[in-house]
């Protein structure tokens, strides 16, 4: 009788595996591999070999506290050269003396997560059973079976591969960028995604049911996007709040990755993260989903609309000073940030598939949870409202039509509708480059075109709404807002109401021309300039130009981190009581960072980066700190404050070491805070050279 097979050795091949399942990046310490697609496994024996027909070899894989072969979350896979479809799969690549290579492979379907996979050898009657290891299983991208399946190479490596990007805030017309360190594959990350699942109220009530619909991105989407918010006291990531009241926490501002927030959640015992807001919730679900393998990207959607009733209106209401009242509970964001997952999706009919809306933003609750998505694009672009999963909400955010209020002293209501203000300008990052890709098309068509009124009354009669057709203003006089270039922080400004008399007589007009302080969600603050001609003349047939000089003395001392001021005109036509109203947001730029790199940039060895900012204000700015990260460039968050005062005009500057430990293009991202300069964001791209062999 043969003698015992004896197993000697296992090695997971943790880097070759890692290579070929692109997440080498992630470190060769764990097996990470993705569904779909084959690893391999190598054993050593003793005191003899395998032998074909004397040794019965067969693999147990599981997943979750209780695993079973019901819930898919439980294989035992026999060796076979005749691989069963749909199935868990072994087979014997080499066998040379004491040394065998299994190639195993998932079916493209298999429930993601932390699987542990023994070994059952016998010989005879005699059988043993060892333990093999650990390795997480990730959605694949680059399988075709797999419902995350993404053709192109270029946008596997952006929506999955890409550590860093670039999030678009600032207002439609002046788009600013702000970089984000995603750091999906940094350490601890891949820990932390696990966790937040297994954080889940769905897991803690039914864990076997959770982890059997682990195959699912539509599911793992939903449960990412209810826990990245804490609204429904799940152990959520981030407390999000909006009040400029931070001093319990960190401003959501001062982020500049995802990194630190997600491993100050898994280090404080997943208590929420304080403090997030909209672009903040979306950069973290994204790390989240690319970091599980599903194809992610951050949009923004410049003058979003918050429809509380549902009835595809925003109404706004304001008194003849054009200031917002109380009773106003529809709000317009200046801009909103989600993430676009991409899938498939069977549980729909067919074409859904693609980019699908996921908010983790806590707006409005979804069967009972504060999540939002996914979504289908091409149903909120088409305006099917009732697909699956809150495509009435997004189709509102994108589309909505716009009523103001504007109540008169005697009492008396003047109202203006607008059907084109919301939906403007939907942007993400473009694909390989910083730059800006405008996607709007995505979510809506041309205004006025035949496909945009098809939309238009299938939404009406799918949602029994309010919708009107677009009724051309025609007033006598029109009225829109100017701004000029530079408006810098630091510095004063002007911006101009150009009014127009299309008539042939003269008009008696008033015009109230303000200037406020705003956060990007829409809230008013203090004004910081005003102008109230109470006896306008407008001559027939003419344009007139009133200008509004905004002082830094006065927005200064006021202005919120969002950098934002709202100017509202107001004008009054005495002679046929018509109000006219025209708003314009417009975002003050903060000082440039310059980061320059020091040396040549190589794998594992030191590197230096001068970074500096000049003190655009009039004033000394006290308690500046820098601080720095950039995935595979540091280990984390590298904070340098300064012991001095940058007073007006003067740099403040530091020299930061930097250790990068994987090679390719990276981007090290810069944040600065002081007392009167604020989430300051600067950025410099780096190609780390490859470590000499």
């Amino acid at each position: 009788m043969a003698e015992d097979l004896v197993l000697e050795s296992c090695d997971l091949d943790c880097a070759s595996n890692n290579r070929d399942h692109h997440t080498a990046d992630v470190g060769c310490t764990q097996l990470i591999v993705r569904r779909g697609q084959p690893f391999n496994v190598t054993l050593h024996f003793s005191p003899r070999g395998y032998e074909e027909g004397v040794d019965q070899l067969s693999l147990n894989i599981q997943t979750g506290p209780c695993p079973s072969e019901e819930s898919g979350t439980r294989a035992h896979i026999k060796l076979s050269d005749s691989p069963q479809e749909g199935a868990w799969n072994a087979s014997i690549s080499t066998n040379e003396g004491d040394k065998l290579i299994l190639s195993i492979i998932s079916p493209p379907d298999a429930r993601i997560g932390l699987y542990n996979i023994s070994l059952e050898a016998s010989t005879g009657y005699q059988g043993t059973s060892f333990h093999l290891g650990t390795f997480t299983l990730l959605f694949n991208p680059w399988c075709p079976e797999d419902t995350v399946y993404l053709e192109r190479e270029d946008q596997r490596t952006e929506y999955i591969m890409t550590q860093y990007g670039m999030i678009f805030q600032g207002t439609k017309t002046s788009i600013t960028s702000v970089p984000w360190n995603f750091g999906q594959f940094e350490d601890g990350i891949l820990e932390a995604c696990l966790q937040i699942l297994d954080t889940s109220p769905k897991f803690v009530k039914d864990s076997n049911r959770d982890c059997s619909r682990r195959n699912d991105p539509v599911y793992i989407s939903r449960v990412v996007s209810a826990m990245v918010n804490c609204n429904d006291e799940d152990r959520g990531v981030l407390y999000g709040r909006w009040d400029n009241l931070y001093d319990d926490g960190i401003s959501p501002m001062f982020w500049i990755g995802s990194v630190d927030i997600l491993r100050r959640w898994r280090k404080f015992g997943c208590q929420p993260v304080k403090y997030g807001q909209c672009w903040v919730f979306a950069a973290v679900a994204c790390s989240v989903l690319r970091c599980l393998g599903i194809p992610a990207r951050v949009i923004t959607n410049y003058h979003s609309a918050h429809d509380t009733n549902s009835n595809l209106l925003i109404e706004q209401y304001l008194d003849q000073e054009g200031n917002k009242q109380k009773k106003q509970k529809d709000m317009i964001w200046n801009f909103h940030c989600w993430v676009e997952s991409w899938m498939a999706r069977p549980d729909l009919e067919g074409g859904y598939d693609g980019w699908q809306v996921v908010d983790p933003t806590p707006q409005e609750k979804s069967d009972g949870v504060y999540c939002c998505g996914p979504a289908p694009v091409i149903a909120i672009k088409e305006g099917d409202l009732n697909v699956k999963y809150d495509v009435q909400f997004i189709f509102a955010e994108v589309n909505a039509d716009v009523i103001y209020f504007v109540e008169q002293k005697d009492g008396s209501v003047k109202q203006t509708r607008y059907t084109d203000t919301v939906g403007q300008s939907i942007s993400t990052k473009a694909v390989g480059r910083d730059n800006r890709e405008d996607i709007t098309h995505n979510y809506k068509y041309p205004e006025g075109s035949e496909d945009e009124r098809r939309v238009f009354e299938k939404a009406n009669k799918l949602h029994g709404s309010q919708r009107e057709d677009a009724v051309p203003n025609d007033f006598d006089v029109t009225i829109k807002i100017k701004v000029s270039e530079g408006m810098d922080k630091g510095k004063d400004f002007d911006v101009r109401a150009l009014i127009n008399n299309h008539t042939d007589v003269d008009k008696d007009c008033r015009l109230t021309f303000c200037a406020r302080v705003a956060s990007y969600t829409g809230k008013i603050g203090p004004e910081c300039g005003m102008k109230d001609l109470m006896n306008l003349k407008l001559e027939a047939q003419s344009e007139k130009e009133v200008p509004l000089r905004v002082l830094y003395e006065n927005y200064g001392p006021v202005l919120t981190d969002d950098n934002l001021i709202k100017l509202v005109a107001l004008l009054y036509d005495s002679s046929s009581t018509d109000i006219l109203l025209a708003m314009r947001d417009i975002h003050i730029k903060n000082p440039d960072i310059k980061v320059r790199v020091l040396g040549e940039p190589m794998q594992k060895r030191k590197l230096v980066a001068d970074i500096t900012l000049k003190n655009p204000l009039s004033e000394p700015l006290n308690d500046c700190c820098f601080t720095v990260e950039g995935a595979g460039l540091t280990e984390g968050l590298i904070e340098k404050k300064l012991d001095y005062t940058v007073e007006p005009g003067q740099e403040a500057k530091v020299r930061v070491d930097l250790y990068p430990q994987q090679s390719g293009l990276r981007k090290l991202v810069v944040d600065f805070e002081s007392d009167h300069l604020k989430a300051v964001k600067g950025h410099r791209n780096v190609i780390i050279a490859p470590q000499p062999k």
